[in-house]
Protein backbone atom coordinates (compact mmCIF):
# COMPACT_ATOMS: atom_id res chain seq x y z
CA UNK A 1 0.00 0.00 0.00
CA UNK A 2 1.30 3.67 -0.94
CA UNK A 3 2.96 5.48 1.89
CA UNK A 4 1.36 9.04 2.07
CA UNK A 5 2.14 12.18 3.64
CA UNK A 6 -0.71 11.71 6.41
CA UNK A 7 1.23 8.62 7.17
CA UNK A 8 4.35 9.90 8.18
CA UNK A 9 5.26 9.52 11.47
CA UNK A 10 4.82 12.35 14.00
CA UNK A 11 6.99 10.91 16.82
CA UNK A 12 8.74 7.52 17.54
CA UNK A 13 7.17 5.27 19.75
CA UNK A 14 9.14 5.79 22.99
CA UNK A 15 9.22 9.60 22.57
CA UNK A 16 5.52 9.60 24.04
CA UNK A 17 5.39 10.36 27.39
CA UNK A 18 3.01 11.38 29.67
CA UNK A 19 2.72 14.64 29.19
CA UNK A 20 1.68 13.70 25.47
CA UNK A 21 -1.99 12.27 26.54
CA UNK A 22 -4.49 13.59 25.46
CA UNK A 23 -2.69 14.69 21.43
CA UNK A 24 -3.41 12.95 18.33
CA UNK A 25 -0.22 11.30 16.75
CA UNK A 26 1.16 9.13 14.08
CA UNK A 27 3.39 6.40 14.67
CA UNK A 28 5.36 4.09 12.13
CA UNK A 29 6.91 0.27 12.73
CA UNK A 30 6.32 -3.43 13.27
CA UNK A 31 3.68 -5.12 14.68
CA UNK A 32 5.73 -7.30 17.63
CA UNK A 33 2.65 -8.89 19.27
CA UNK A 34 -1.20 -8.88 18.27
CA UNK A 35 -3.98 -9.62 21.17
CA UNK A 36 -7.38 -10.15 19.83
CA UNK A 37 -9.91 -10.31 22.74
CA UNK A 38 -12.68 -10.17 21.07
CA UNK A 39 -14.26 -6.39 21.83
CA UNK A 40 -10.98 -5.59 22.43
CA UNK A 41 -7.39 -5.81 20.43
CA UNK A 42 -4.08 -4.25 21.16
CA UNK A 43 -1.38 -4.47 19.08
CA UNK A 44 2.50 -3.83 20.34
CA UNK A 45 4.11 -1.41 18.02
CA UNK A 46 7.76 -1.79 17.87
CA UNK A 47 10.07 0.74 15.88
CA UNK A 48 13.99 1.45 16.43
CA UNK A 49 13.06 3.24 19.66
CA UNK A 50 11.07 0.43 21.22
CA UNK A 51 7.39 -0.12 21.88
CA UNK A 52 4.75 1.29 22.35
CA UNK A 53 0.53 -0.38 22.46
CA UNK A 54 -2.09 0.51 20.26
CA UNK A 55 -5.77 0.29 21.85
CA UNK A 56 -8.78 -1.03 19.74
CA UNK A 57 -12.44 -1.88 21.12
CA UNK A 58 -16.02 -1.66 19.77
CA UNK A 59 -16.12 1.93 19.34
CA UNK A 60 -13.51 2.23 16.88
CA UNK A 61 -14.71 2.03 13.18
CA UNK A 62 -15.51 -0.93 12.00
CA UNK A 63 -13.06 -0.85 9.17
CA UNK A 64 -9.90 -0.23 11.27
CA UNK A 65 -10.98 -2.52 13.77
CA UNK A 66 -11.02 -4.90 11.33
CA UNK A 67 -8.03 -3.78 9.38
CA UNK A 68 -6.37 -4.53 13.34
CA UNK A 69 -7.78 -7.90 13.34
CA UNK A 70 -6.24 -9.09 10.45
CA UNK A 71 -2.51 -8.22 11.97
CA UNK A 72 0.10 -10.24 12.23
CA UNK A 73 3.99 -10.53 13.70
CA UNK A 74 5.96 -8.12 11.63
CA UNK A 75 3.29 -6.57 9.28
CA UNK A 76 4.67 -3.06 9.00
CA UNK A 77 1.97 -0.46 9.97
CA UNK A 78 1.25 3.42 10.31
CA UNK A 79 -1.00 4.09 12.58
CA UNK A 80 -3.11 7.19 14.09
CA UNK A 81 -4.76 8.18 17.41
CA UNK A 82 -5.37 9.48 20.73
CA UNK A 83 -2.74 9.38 23.36
CA UNK A 84 -4.38 7.90 26.42
CA UNK A 85 -3.60 6.62 30.32
CA UNK A 86 -3.67 2.71 30.24
CA UNK A 87 -5.16 3.11 33.89
CA UNK A 88 -4.39 0.65 36.48
CA UNK A 89 -2.63 -1.26 33.12
CA UNK A 90 0.33 -0.41 33.49
CA UNK A 91 3.65 -2.24 32.10
CA UNK A 92 6.32 -1.43 34.29
CA UNK A 93 9.17 -3.44 32.22
CA UNK A 94 8.30 -0.29 29.10
CA UNK A 95 9.36 2.80 28.70
CA UNK A 96 5.54 3.22 27.24
CA UNK A 97 3.96 1.39 29.94
CA UNK A 98 1.56 4.23 31.59
CA UNK A 99 -0.09 5.07 28.10
CA UNK A 100 -0.96 3.99 24.57
CA UNK A 101 -2.69 5.24 21.27
CA UNK A 102 -6.29 4.49 21.15
CA UNK A 103 -6.12 4.48 17.13
CA UNK A 104 -8.88 5.83 14.69
CA UNK A 105 -6.61 5.21 11.68
CA UNK A 106 -4.72 1.89 10.36
CA UNK A 107 -2.59 1.27 7.65
CA UNK A 108 -0.79 -1.93 6.58
CA UNK A 109 1.76 -1.01 4.49
CA UNK A 110 3.46 -4.08 4.37
CA UNK A 111 2.61 -7.69 4.90
CA UNK A 112 5.24 -10.29 6.19
CA UNK A 113 5.62 -14.29 6.50
CA UNK A 114 6.32 -16.13 9.17
CA UNK A 115 9.72 -15.64 10.46
CA UNK A 116 12.46 -18.12 11.16
CA UNK A 117 12.82 -17.13 14.81
CA UNK A 118 10.30 -14.47 17.44
CA UNK A 119 11.88 -10.80 17.45
CA UNK A 120 12.34 -10.90 21.17
CA UNK A 121 15.40 -11.07 22.88
CA UNK A 122 14.17 -14.02 26.08
CA UNK A 123 14.43 -16.64 23.34
CA UNK A 124 17.91 -19.01 22.84
CA UNK A 125 18.54 -18.21 19.00
CA UNK A 126 20.79 -20.56 16.97
CA UNK A 127 23.31 -18.37 15.78
CA UNK A 128 23.81 -19.45 12.26
CA UNK A 129 19.76 -18.65 12.29
CA UNK A 130 20.34 -14.95 13.63
CA UNK A 131 23.69 -14.64 11.27
CA UNK A 132 22.01 -15.87 8.12
CA UNK A 133 18.84 -13.64 8.97
CA UNK A 134 21.02 -11.12 10.61
CA UNK A 135 18.49 -8.17 9.12
CA UNK A 136 15.62 -10.08 11.41
CA UNK A 137 18.14 -10.60 14.27
CA UNK A 138 18.79 -7.04 14.18
CA UNK A 139 15.37 -5.78 15.17
CA UNK A 140 15.43 -7.62 18.58
CA UNK A 141 15.57 -4.77 21.00
CA UNK A 142 18.66 -5.87 22.43
CA UNK A 143 20.01 -5.59 18.69
CA UNK A 144 18.90 -2.42 17.77
CA UNK A 145 19.79 -0.90 21.14
CA UNK A 146 23.25 -2.05 20.39
CA UNK A 147 23.06 -0.06 17.25
CA UNK A 148 21.94 2.51 18.25
CA UNK A 149 24.52 2.76 21.20
CA UNK A 150 27.36 2.47 18.76
CA UNK A 151 26.21 5.47 16.98
CA UNK A 152 25.81 7.12 19.79
CA UNK A 153 29.69 6.42 21.12
CA UNK A 154 30.41 7.46 17.47
CA UNK A 155 29.55 11.18 17.84
CA UNK A 156 30.54 11.01 21.75
CA UNK A 157 34.11 10.07 20.34
CA UNK A 158 34.33 12.79 17.10
CA UNK A 159 32.75 14.94 19.57
CA UNK A 160 35.18 14.79 22.40
CA UNK A 161 38.13 14.97 19.35
CA UNK A 162 37.13 17.44 17.58
CA UNK A 163 36.82 19.55 20.80
CA UNK A 164 40.57 19.01 21.57
CA UNK A 165 41.38 20.32 18.44
CA UNK A 166 41.79 16.96 16.13
CA UNK A 167 40.76 17.06 12.49
CA UNK A 168 38.88 14.20 10.98
CA UNK A 169 40.64 13.17 8.29
CA UNK A 170 40.28 10.42 5.93
CA UNK A 171 43.13 8.25 4.50
CA UNK A 172 42.81 5.43 1.39
CA UNK A 173 41.26 2.34 1.33
CA UNK A 174 43.41 0.86 -1.68
CA UNK A 175 46.88 0.96 -0.60
CA UNK A 176 50.42 -0.36 -1.68
CA UNK A 177 50.85 -3.76 0.52
CA UNK A 178 53.00 -3.26 3.41
CA UNK A 179 53.99 -5.66 5.89
CA UNK A 180 52.52 -5.41 8.92
CA UNK A 181 51.82 -8.69 11.02
CA UNK A 182 49.04 -10.05 8.90
CA UNK A 183 47.88 -11.44 5.86
CA UNK A 184 46.59 -8.49 3.08
CA UNK A 185 43.34 -8.39 1.34
CA UNK A 186 44.82 -8.03 -2.10
CA UNK A 187 42.79 -6.18 -4.44
CA UNK A 188 43.55 -6.72 -8.18
CA UNK A 189 43.98 -3.86 -10.77
CA UNK A 190 42.15 -3.89 -14.11
CA UNK A 191 44.57 -0.76 -15.30
CA UNK A 192 47.74 -2.13 -14.31
CA UNK A 193 47.16 -6.04 -15.18
CA UNK A 194 49.11 -8.37 -12.86
CA UNK A 195 49.42 -5.57 -10.21
CA UNK A 196 47.45 -5.30 -6.65
CA UNK A 197 46.45 -2.92 -3.95
CA UNK A 198 46.30 -3.69 -0.47
CA UNK A 199 43.08 -2.87 2.08
CA UNK A 200 44.75 -1.47 4.53
CA UNK A 201 45.44 -3.17 7.65
CA UNK A 202 45.84 0.36 9.01
CA UNK A 203 46.29 3.80 8.12
CA UNK A 204 49.75 3.77 9.77
CA UNK A 205 51.96 5.27 6.97
CA UNK A 206 49.44 7.62 5.98
CA UNK A 207 48.74 8.90 9.22
CA UNK A 208 52.34 9.29 9.62
CA UNK A 209 52.35 11.39 6.24
CA UNK A 210 49.59 13.74 7.76
CA UNK A 211 52.46 14.60 10.65
CA UNK A 212 54.61 15.22 8.10
CA UNK A 213 52.63 17.56 6.07
CA UNK A 214 51.93 19.85 9.36
CA UNK A 215 48.01 18.17 9.73
CA UNK A 216 49.46 17.77 13.64
CA UNK A 217 45.80 16.23 15.16
CA UNK A 218 44.74 13.79 13.40
CA UNK A 219 41.62 11.47 14.14
CA UNK A 220 39.56 9.17 11.98
CA UNK A 221 37.14 5.86 12.67
CA UNK A 222 39.37 3.82 10.25
CA UNK A 223 38.13 1.06 8.81
CA UNK A 224 41.09 -2.05 8.50
CA UNK A 225 41.69 -5.21 7.11
CA UNK A 226 43.23 -8.16 8.29
CA UNK A 227 43.44 -11.67 6.87
CA UNK A 228 43.34 -13.72 10.18
CA UNK A 229 41.75 -16.53 11.92
CA UNK A 230 38.54 -15.01 13.76
CA UNK A 231 37.81 -15.36 17.46
CA UNK A 232 35.26 -13.69 19.82
CA UNK A 233 36.96 -10.72 19.67
CA UNK A 234 38.74 -10.50 15.80
CA UNK A 235 36.97 -9.97 12.89
CA UNK A 236 38.65 -9.51 9.14
CA UNK A 237 37.23 -6.00 8.94
CA UNK A 238 37.07 -3.61 11.79
CA UNK A 239 36.85 0.01 13.02
CA UNK A 240 39.94 1.81 14.51
CA UNK A 241 39.81 4.60 16.55
CA UNK A 242 42.65 5.89 14.96
CA UNK A 243 44.84 8.94 16.32
CA UNK A 244 47.97 10.75 16.02
CA UNK A 245 49.47 13.55 17.26
CA UNK A 246 52.67 15.85 16.59
CA UNK A 247 55.08 17.48 19.02
CA UNK A 248 53.76 15.18 21.72
CA UNK A 249 55.63 13.08 24.35
CA UNK A 250 54.05 9.53 25.82
CA UNK A 251 52.43 11.65 28.48
CA UNK A 252 50.44 14.10 26.40
CA UNK A 253 48.74 11.28 24.29
CA UNK A 254 48.20 9.43 27.03
CA UNK A 255 46.67 12.14 29.03
CA UNK A 256 44.65 12.94 26.18
CA UNK A 257 42.82 9.35 25.56
CA UNK A 258 42.51 9.09 29.61
CA UNK A 259 40.58 12.21 29.20
CA UNK A 260 38.64 10.93 26.24
CA UNK A 261 37.54 7.37 28.03
CA UNK A 262 36.92 9.37 31.03
CA UNK A 263 34.12 11.52 29.19
CA UNK A 264 33.17 8.47 27.50
CA UNK A 265 32.12 6.66 31.06
CA UNK A 266 30.62 10.42 32.33
CA UNK A 267 28.38 10.67 29.32
CA UNK A 268 27.50 7.27 28.78
CA UNK A 269 26.88 6.03 31.99
CA UNK A 270 26.87 8.69 34.34
CA UNK A 271 30.19 8.02 36.04
CA UNK A 272 33.46 10.17 37.05
CA UNK A 273 36.39 8.41 36.87
CA UNK A 274 38.24 10.58 39.28
CA UNK A 275 41.38 9.09 40.03
CA UNK A 276 44.14 9.01 37.15
CA UNK A 277 44.64 5.57 35.25
CA UNK A 278 47.39 3.14 36.71
CA UNK A 279 50.69 2.89 34.85
CA UNK A 280 53.19 -0.14 34.86
CA UNK A 281 55.69 -1.07 33.08
CA UNK A 282 55.71 -4.20 30.82
CA UNK A 283 58.27 -5.76 32.69
CA UNK A 284 56.44 -4.85 35.63
CA UNK A 285 53.27 -6.32 34.37
CA UNK A 286 54.78 -9.53 33.08
CA UNK A 287 56.43 -10.47 36.69
CA UNK A 288 53.24 -9.83 38.80
CA UNK A 289 50.81 -10.80 36.40
CA UNK A 290 52.17 -12.91 33.35
CA UNK A 291 50.47 -10.60 30.63
CA UNK A 292 51.03 -7.69 29.10
CA UNK A 293 47.09 -6.87 29.54
CA UNK A 294 46.42 -7.33 33.39
CA UNK A 295 43.33 -7.93 34.77
CA UNK A 296 43.47 -5.59 38.11
CA UNK A 297 40.07 -6.48 39.94
CA UNK A 298 41.44 -9.58 41.77
CA UNK A 299 45.31 -10.53 43.01
CA UNK A 300 46.73 -14.23 42.49
CA UNK A 301 49.88 -12.16 41.45
CA UNK A 302 52.84 -14.26 40.10
CA UNK A 303 55.28 -15.61 42.64
CA UNK A 304 59.24 -16.32 41.49
CA UNK A 305 60.39 -19.86 43.38
CA UNK A 306 62.95 -20.44 40.96
CA UNK A 307 66.16 -19.35 43.84
CA UNK A 308 63.91 -21.06 46.18
CA UNK A 309 64.37 -23.76 44.31
CA UNK A 310 67.47 -23.80 42.75
CA UNK A 311 69.20 -27.11 43.75
CA UNK A 312 66.33 -28.96 44.48
CA UNK A 313 66.84 -32.75 43.64
CA UNK A 314 62.86 -32.48 41.75
CA UNK A 315 63.19 -33.67 38.43
CA UNK A 316 60.47 -31.26 37.08
CA UNK A 317 61.65 -28.13 38.42
CA UNK A 318 65.09 -28.42 38.26
CA UNK A 319 64.69 -29.43 34.29
CA UNK A 320 62.89 -25.66 33.79
CA UNK A 321 65.72 -24.05 36.10
CA UNK A 322 68.03 -25.57 34.67
CA UNK A 323 67.25 -24.53 30.72
CA UNK A 324 67.29 -21.13 31.89
CA UNK A 325 63.49 -21.12 32.27
CA UNK A 326 61.55 -20.66 35.86
CA UNK A 327 59.37 -21.77 38.85
CA UNK A 328 56.92 -19.39 39.27
CA UNK A 329 53.37 -19.64 41.48
CA UNK A 330 50.02 -18.15 42.36
CA UNK A 331 48.16 -18.59 45.24
CA UNK A 332 44.43 -18.69 44.68
CA UNK A 333 42.80 -17.19 48.14
CA UNK A 334 39.39 -19.38 48.05
CA UNK A 335 40.69 -22.13 45.71
CA UNK A 336 40.72 -24.67 48.28
CA UNK A 337 37.09 -24.87 47.92
CA UNK A 338 37.62 -26.59 44.05
CA UNK A 339 37.17 -30.44 44.14
CA UNK A 340 40.06 -32.43 42.94
CA UNK A 341 38.17 -32.50 39.45
CA UNK A 342 38.05 -28.97 39.19
CA UNK A 343 41.67 -28.68 39.95
CA UNK A 344 42.13 -31.43 37.09
CA UNK A 345 40.30 -29.39 34.59
CA UNK A 346 42.65 -26.83 35.53
CA UNK A 347 45.66 -28.78 34.70
CA UNK A 348 43.83 -29.55 31.54
CA UNK A 349 43.35 -25.57 30.51
CA UNK A 350 47.09 -24.88 31.68
CA UNK A 351 48.25 -27.50 28.98
CA UNK A 352 46.41 -25.81 26.09
CA UNK A 353 48.94 -22.79 26.94
CA UNK A 354 51.53 -25.45 26.06
CA UNK A 355 52.46 -26.33 29.68
CA UNK A 356 54.19 -29.53 30.32
CA UNK A 357 51.56 -29.86 33.70
CA UNK A 358 50.24 -28.08 36.78
CA UNK A 359 51.55 -28.35 39.95
CA UNK A 360 49.14 -27.66 42.96
CA UNK A 361 48.77 -27.37 47.11
CA UNK A 362 45.75 -26.54 49.18
CA UNK A 363 44.85 -26.50 52.40
CA UNK A 364 41.42 -26.91 53.56
CA UNK A 365 40.03 -27.04 57.21
CA UNK A 366 43.77 -27.47 58.40
CA UNK A 367 44.84 -30.24 56.16
CA UNK A 368 47.37 -29.67 53.66
CA UNK A 369 46.89 -31.99 50.11
CA UNK A 370 49.52 -31.64 47.32
CA UNK A 371 50.09 -32.98 43.58
CA UNK A 372 54.16 -32.29 44.20
CA UNK A 373 54.77 -32.01 47.94
CA UNK A 374 56.17 -35.80 48.03
CA UNK A 375 58.85 -34.79 45.97
CA UNK A 376 60.37 -31.91 47.93
CA UNK A 377 62.24 -31.31 51.08
CA UNK A 378 60.41 -30.44 54.29
CA UNK A 379 62.28 -27.58 54.36
CA UNK A 380 61.90 -26.51 50.47
CA UNK A 381 57.89 -27.26 51.11
CA UNK A 382 57.78 -24.96 54.21
CA UNK A 383 59.37 -22.24 51.94
CA UNK A 384 57.25 -22.36 49.49
CA UNK A 385 54.38 -21.77 52.06
CA UNK A 386 56.02 -19.48 53.54
CA UNK A 387 56.62 -17.29 50.26
CA UNK A 388 53.28 -17.92 48.75
CA UNK A 389 51.41 -16.90 52.48
CA UNK A 390 49.63 -20.01 52.54
CA UNK A 391 46.74 -20.34 54.38
CA UNK A 392 43.59 -22.27 55.04
CA UNK A 393 41.30 -22.10 52.04
CA UNK A 394 44.07 -21.46 49.47
CA UNK A 395 45.35 -23.24 46.53
CA UNK A 396 48.92 -23.06 45.04
CA UNK A 397 49.17 -23.37 41.48
CA UNK A 398 53.13 -23.89 40.73
CA UNK A 399 54.48 -23.80 36.83
CA UNK A 400 57.50 -24.73 35.50
CA UNK A 401 58.77 -24.04 32.15
CA UNK A 402 60.35 -21.51 29.87
CA UNK A 403 59.24 -18.27 30.78
CA UNK A 404 57.24 -17.23 28.23
CA UNK A 405 55.12 -20.76 28.48
CA UNK A 406 54.84 -19.72 32.50
CA UNK A 407 54.00 -16.09 31.98
CA UNK A 408 51.11 -17.14 29.68
CA UNK A 409 50.04 -20.17 31.74
CA UNK A 410 49.59 -18.51 34.89
CA UNK A 411 48.73 -15.02 33.52
CA UNK A 412 45.60 -17.23 31.99
CA UNK A 413 45.48 -19.74 35.13
CA UNK A 414 44.50 -16.67 37.41
CA UNK A 415 41.84 -15.23 35.38
CA UNK A 416 40.24 -18.50 35.19
CA UNK A 417 40.17 -19.18 38.70
CA UNK A 418 38.85 -15.73 39.44
CA UNK A 419 35.91 -16.27 36.67
CA UNK A 420 35.47 -19.66 38.42
CA UNK A 421 34.96 -17.90 42.09
CA UNK A 422 32.90 -14.76 40.26
CA UNK A 423 35.47 -12.16 41.06
CA UNK A 424 35.23 -10.85 37.34
CA UNK A 425 32.61 -7.84 38.80
CA UNK A 426 31.44 -6.52 35.01
CA UNK A 427 30.85 -3.26 36.48
CA UNK A 428 34.27 -2.40 38.64
CA UNK A 429 36.20 -1.06 35.68
CA UNK A 430 39.88 -1.37 36.53
CA UNK A 431 41.95 0.39 34.11
CA UNK A 432 45.78 0.74 33.04
CA UNK A 433 48.86 1.82 31.40
CA UNK A 434 51.52 -0.99 30.26
CA UNK A 435 54.42 1.10 29.08
CA UNK A 436 58.42 0.51 27.72
CA UNK A 437 57.62 -2.74 25.77
CA UNK A 438 60.13 -4.28 24.36
CA UNK A 439 61.33 -2.95 21.31
CA UNK A 440 61.93 -6.36 19.36
CA UNK A 441 61.17 -9.93 19.79
CA UNK A 442 63.43 -12.75 18.64
CA UNK A 443 62.03 -15.47 16.79
CA UNK A 444 64.47 -18.96 17.26
CA UNK A 445 62.89 -20.66 14.11
CA UNK A 446 63.80 -18.03 11.86
CA UNK A 447 67.08 -16.79 13.86
CA UNK A 448 66.25 -12.76 13.34
CA UNK A 449 64.35 -10.39 15.24
CA UNK A 450 60.85 -8.85 14.21
CA UNK A 451 58.95 -5.50 15.73
CA UNK A 452 57.07 -6.38 18.45
CA UNK A 453 54.92 -3.42 17.62
CA UNK A 454 55.81 -2.27 14.27
CA UNK A 455 58.85 -1.09 12.73
CA UNK A 456 58.15 2.44 13.15
CA UNK A 457 58.24 2.74 16.92
CA UNK A 458 60.80 4.70 18.62
CA UNK A 459 63.58 2.97 20.93
CA UNK A 460 63.58 4.76 24.09
CA UNK A 461 66.43 7.15 24.20
CA UNK A 462 68.82 5.42 27.08
CA UNK A 463 68.76 2.01 24.89
CA UNK A 464 69.34 3.47 21.77
CA UNK A 465 73.50 2.41 22.80
CA UNK A 466 72.32 -1.34 22.58
CA UNK A 467 71.32 -1.39 18.80
CA UNK A 468 74.83 -2.84 18.59
CA UNK A 469 75.34 -4.77 21.38
CA UNK A 470 71.89 -6.35 22.94
CA UNK A 471 68.87 -5.25 20.71
CA UNK A 472 66.74 -8.07 22.34
CA UNK A 473 66.94 -5.61 25.48
CA UNK A 474 66.29 -2.45 23.82
CA UNK A 475 62.34 -0.86 25.14
CA UNK A 476 60.20 0.62 22.70
CA UNK A 477 58.27 3.97 23.36
CA UNK A 478 54.89 2.52 23.10
CA UNK A 479 52.35 2.10 25.31
CA UNK A 480 48.68 -0.11 25.94
CA UNK A 481 45.24 1.10 27.65
CA UNK A 482 44.04 -1.99 29.24
CA UNK A 483 40.99 -2.50 30.43
CA UNK A 484 39.64 -5.54 33.06
CA UNK A 485 42.23 -7.41 30.93
CA UNK A 486 41.37 -6.66 27.64
CA UNK A 487 43.85 -4.34 25.53
CA UNK A 488 41.62 -1.58 24.50
CA UNK A 489 43.92 -0.04 21.79
CA UNK A 490 48.03 0.73 21.52
CA UNK A 491 50.34 3.07 20.29
CA UNK A 492 53.61 4.34 20.36
CA UNK A 493 56.18 7.54 19.70
CA UNK A 494 57.55 7.51 16.10
CA UNK A 495 60.71 7.49 14.63
CA UNK A 496 61.30 10.68 12.81
CA UNK A 497 64.83 10.93 11.28
CA UNK A 498 66.09 8.50 7.96
CA UNK A 499 69.28 7.66 10.00
CA UNK A 500 67.00 5.77 12.87
CA UNK A 501 64.72 4.64 10.64
CA UNK A 502 67.59 2.89 8.61
CA UNK A 503 68.84 1.23 11.25
CA UNK A 504 65.61 -0.12 12.74
CA UNK A 505 65.19 -2.20 9.11
CA UNK A 506 68.63 -2.67 9.39
CA UNK A 507 68.15 -4.61 12.48
CA UNK A 508 65.19 -6.01 10.94
CA UNK A 509 66.51 -8.07 8.05
CA UNK A 510 64.90 -5.02 5.83
CA UNK A 511 68.38 -4.91 3.32
CA UNK A 512 68.49 -1.16 1.44
CA UNK A 513 66.61 -2.21 -1.61
CA UNK A 514 63.87 -4.02 -0.15
CA UNK A 515 63.22 -0.96 2.35
CA UNK A 516 63.22 1.47 -1.16
CA UNK A 517 60.85 -0.90 -2.42
CA UNK A 518 58.22 -1.29 0.54
CA UNK A 519 58.90 1.85 2.09
CA UNK A 520 60.64 4.44 -0.49
CA UNK A 521 58.09 7.02 -0.01
CA UNK A 522 58.06 7.32 3.47
CA UNK A 523 61.96 7.52 3.86
CA UNK A 524 62.16 9.94 0.96
CA UNK A 525 59.58 11.99 2.99
CA UNK A 526 61.38 11.57 6.27
CA UNK A 527 64.12 13.61 4.19
CA UNK A 528 62.03 16.74 4.51
CA UNK A 529 61.64 18.01 8.17
CA UNK A 530 59.69 15.51 10.70
CA UNK A 531 58.16 16.95 13.70
CA UNK A 532 58.41 14.32 16.83
CA UNK A 533 54.91 12.51 16.91
CA UNK A 534 53.42 9.57 17.94
CA UNK A 535 49.52 8.23 18.30
CA UNK A 536 47.59 5.65 19.10
CA UNK A 537 44.39 3.12 17.59
CA UNK A 538 42.08 1.78 19.88
CA UNK A 539 39.94 -1.08 18.89
CA UNK A 540 36.36 0.54 18.47
CA UNK A 541 34.56 -2.56 18.15
CA UNK A 542 35.74 -4.14 21.27
CA UNK A 543 35.89 -0.80 23.31
CA UNK A 544 32.15 -0.43 22.77
CA UNK A 545 31.65 -3.76 22.96
CA UNK A 546 33.55 -4.05 26.75
CA UNK A 547 31.32 -0.79 27.28
CA UNK A 548 28.63 -2.84 26.97
CA UNK A 549 29.20 -5.84 28.00
CA UNK A 550 29.77 -8.03 25.41
CA UNK A 551 32.90 -10.24 25.06
CA UNK A 552 31.57 -11.29 21.26
CA UNK A 553 32.23 -8.17 19.00
CA UNK A 554 29.59 -9.87 16.65
CA UNK A 555 26.99 -8.19 18.88
CA UNK A 556 27.31 -5.03 18.29
CA UNK A 557 28.46 -4.84 14.80
CA UNK A 558 25.74 -4.40 12.02
CA UNK A 559 26.88 -7.06 9.50
CA UNK A 560 29.81 -9.32 10.95
CA UNK A 561 31.54 -12.49 9.57
CA UNK A 562 30.97 -16.07 11.16
CA UNK A 563 33.43 -17.86 12.69
CA UNK A 564 35.09 -18.67 8.66
CA UNK A 565 35.28 -15.53 7.70
CA UNK A 566 32.29 -15.91 5.53
CA UNK A 567 28.52 -13.95 5.68
CA UNK A 568 25.81 -16.23 5.78
CA UNK A 569 23.02 -13.58 4.76
CA UNK A 570 24.75 -12.86 1.78
CA UNK A 571 26.93 -15.96 1.37
CA UNK A 572 30.54 -13.98 0.67
CA UNK A 573 32.68 -14.63 -0.08
CA UNK A 574 31.58 -15.87 -3.68
CA UNK A 575 32.75 -16.73 -7.10
CA UNK A 576 33.60 -14.18 -9.59
CA UNK A 577 32.32 -14.06 -13.33
CA UNK A 578 34.56 -15.58 -15.84
CA UNK A 579 34.18 -12.31 -17.50
CA UNK A 580 35.71 -10.18 -14.84
CA UNK A 581 38.14 -12.73 -14.62
CA UNK A 582 39.15 -12.06 -17.77
CA UNK A 583 39.28 -8.44 -17.90
CA UNK A 584 41.52 -8.84 -14.73
CA UNK A 585 43.97 -10.85 -16.61
CA UNK A 586 43.62 -13.80 -13.23
CA UNK A 587 43.21 -17.65 -13.80
CA UNK A 588 41.84 -19.57 -11.01
CA UNK A 589 44.00 -22.48 -9.68
CA UNK A 590 42.40 -25.04 -8.19
CA UNK A 591 43.08 -25.62 -4.88
CA UNK A 592 43.78 -29.19 -3.07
Amino acid sequence: MAFLKEDKRTHYCTELTESDIGSRVTVNGWCAKQRNLGSLIFIDLRDRSGIIQLAFDENTKQDVFETASTVRTEYVLSASGVVRSRGADVNANRATGRIEIYVDTLKILCTAETTPFEIVDDKNIRGDLRMQYRYLDLRRPSMTENVIMRSKITKLTLDYFHDHGFLYIETPDLIRPTPEGARDYLVPSRVYPGRFYALPQSPQLYKQLLMYAGFDRYIQLARCFRDEDLRADRQPEFTQIDLEMSFSTEDDIMDINEGFLKYLFRQLFGVDLTEKFQRMTWREAMERFGSDKPDLRFGFELCDLTELLRGTAFRVFAGAIGAGGSVRAINVKGGASFTRREIDSLGEFAKSYRAKGLAWAKKANGEVSSSYAKFLTEEENSAIYEKMGFEDGDLILIVADKNAVVFDTLGALRRECAKRLGLLDPKDFKFLWVTEFPLFEYSEEDGRFYAMHHPFTAPMEEDIPLFDTDPGAMRARAYDIVLNGTELGGGSIRISTPEMQSLMFEKLGIGEEEANAKFGFLMEALKYGIPPHGGLAFGFDRLVALLLGYEDIREIIPFPKAQNASEPMSKCPSEADPAALDELGLIIKPQK
